[in-house]
């Protein structure tokens, strides 16, 4: 599971992921949970970003990890690209 964002605050460390077996899946999306999350919360990046299932994130914590992946959205389509065309992801490191 490549992790490609990190997003860290004082409080929160969000992990941004795309899993292996997505590889077959052609609609760009991203797997985000926190430290302890079981079941991810999956996000689609194209044509918009929208939730596509909560996992066990609050509906605050959904609406805040689909923010972020609002703002950082084209740097992880572009790490969705370079997943799909078997290239090295970089994790991207954000620190607030």
């Amino acid at each position: 599971m490549p992790k490609v964002l990190l997003y860290i605050t004082a409080k929160l460390f969000w992990t941004f992921l795309f899993y292996n077996k997505d590889y077959n899946e052609n609609r760009a999306h991203v797997h985000v949970g926190k430290k302890d999350t079981q079941t991810l919360c999956k996000i689609w990046l194209e044509p918009k970003v929208e939730i596509a299932k909560q996992g066990d994130l609050t509906e605050a914590q959904a609406k805040e990890v689909q923010l972020l992946a609002e703002t950082y959205r084209d740097k992880l389509l572009s790490q969705w690209k370079n997943f799909k065309e078997g290239k090295t992801i970089r994790i991207i490191k954000i620190k607030k």
